[in-house]
């Protein structure tokens, strides 16, 4: 009996598949328990529709990361931490930070996107990595300037 899953079931296949099971199990256990429903037209007419508006959103979704990407590669964000007599930070510069930057700036980016070996703990240059997805990540400059008190 064709079914098609409406669930991810362990040993069968993964949510949206069309498998091919034995009667029993079909009727028993998958259609019983509201795991898999059977594999009419239109269940599979469904089933590809659902299918197709996943790959367009996520064809979306790398177009909108591609995009992002492009608009902050290369920035430049400017911090200004207040330190001491002798120049040393009180504390470091945090992803937080520069995320918060980022978002006056105008680009909405999570701080745990900004990745960060470990807190910058005095003032120069530094080259950052931005990882908008798996797929695309950007460089940005971060200018950290000394605020004495």
């Amino acid at each position: 009996m064709k079914v098609v899953l409406l669930k991810d079931v362990k040993g069968s296949g993964k949510a949206g598949d069309i498998i091919e099971a034995k009667d029993g199990f079909a009727q028993n256990f998958l259609i019983k328990r509201g795991l898999a429903k059977v594999a009419d037209t239109q269940a599979l007419t469904e089933n590809k529709s659902q299918k197709d508006a996943k790959a367009f959103h996520r064809s979306e979704e790398l177009k909108a990361n591609k995009e992002l990407k492009e608009k902050i590669n290369g920035k430049e964000v400017s911090l200004s931490i207040k330190s001491g007599a002798n120049g040393k930070f009180f504390g470091s510069v945090t992803n937080k930070e520069i995320a918060d930057k980022l978002f006056e700036m105008g680009y909405d980016i999570d701080k745990k996107k900004i990745v960060l070996d470990s807190g910058i703990k005095s003032a120069g240059r530094y080259s950052v990595t931005v990882k908008i997805s798996p797929e695309e990540s950007a460089k940005i400059t971060v200018i950290i300037t000394a605020d004495q008190q």
